[in-house]
């Protein structure tokens, strides 16, 4: 078992403006800042992270080079759903052997008509039968090209010991919550929206993999240290901050926006990967004034 207690940053991913292939080195140093703080764990390649468009061998470049600077107590997770069991399974091995604690999984949904629970329920099945790392399936916010899950299927998945949890970033708490009444006792239902993180937790959700946690790591660790110590207005007052930030940025804007604003925080964001369009100029200044707005930036 694997305690998934506490805020995720699902990490973006800095590419070379020279040749667009993966920086690494500033991979590594955004991961020593963010671990200043206190989170749980970072996830690699998930939707913010740009998984889609990344190589399967570079995947594992980010693995091995995040395993070199981070501390052992903070957890390693990487998004390995592709298209097939096959390939998935692949990929699971491999991050593994490279140093990833646990994966997280969207669900096969090019050919979506096919895709039904039965063809689900056997694709995460066999993924957990074989894979050496916990498995946490990932629902993928329903904007993307995704499926969504029936919460009977998740009920059922929650069954095997090596499903431990789920991303749920529908945005919807009364389905988190009817994952967390349903499933087995001990797994893990995880928030994938920054601005229901706090709500989330008291309807008991251990945490969250949330995008607004590359800009915000400290309020949002802070955040769940507060509920966890019974100081809710403390809390509260965190989530007033971080709910705008998500709604504006990554909600609206997306992986563009989260990247201008680790930016202007002096982390390394830099463009995203081709085909999706760098924000512009006017847009930079919008995101800017969030992040004044929200006490993330002096004005």
């Amino acid at each position: 078992m694997i305690d998934l207690s506490g805020v995720f940053i699902p990490a973006v991913t800095p590419f070379l403006p020279e040749t667009g292939g993966i920086d690494l080195p500033a991979m590594q140093e955004n991961l020593r800042r963010w671990t200043q703080f206190p989170i749980q764990g970072i996830v690699l390649a998930g939707t913010t992270g740009e998984a889609v468009l990344l190589d399967e061998d570079e995947r594992l470049d980010l693995v091995r080079a995040s395993r070199e600077v981070l501390p052992p107590e903070i957890l390693l997770t990487v998004g390995t759903g592709l298209e097939s069991t096959r390939a998935t399974l692949r990929l699971t091995r491999a991050v593994a052997e490279a140093g990833a604690e646990a994966v997280l999984v969207q669900p096969p949904a090019y050919y979506k008509g096919a895709m039904t629970p039965e063809a689900l329920r056997e694709h995460y099945l066999t993924l957990a039968d074989s894979s050496p790392i916990p498995v946490i399936v990932y629902q993928a916010p329903l904007r993307m090209s995704t499926l969504d899950f029936p919460t009977g299927l998740v009920a059922e998945l929650s069954n095997h010991e090596n499903i431990v949890g789920i991303k749920d970033s529908r945005g919807k708490l009364d389905l988190m919550g009817e994952l967390v009444e349903q499933c087995q006792d001990g797994f893990q239902v995880l928030v994938g929206s920054g601005a229901l993180l706090y709500p989330a937790l008291e309807i008991g959700c251990v945490g969250g993999i949330v995008a607004v946690g590359n800009m915000a790591p400290g309020p949002s660790g802070e955040l769940f240290q507060a509920f966890k110590a019974g100081r809710s207005s403390e809390a509260g007052r965190l989530q007033q901050q971080l709910g705008p930030i998500h709604n504006e940025i990554v909600g609206a804007i997306g992986v563009p926006g989260v990247k201008a604003s680790l930016d202007l925080l002096s982390y390394h964001g830099g463009d995203p990967r081709p085909p999706i369009r760098p924000l512009p100029g006017q847009g930079r200044e919008q995101v800017r004034e969030i992040l004044v707005r929200n006490g993330l930036l002096d004005g």
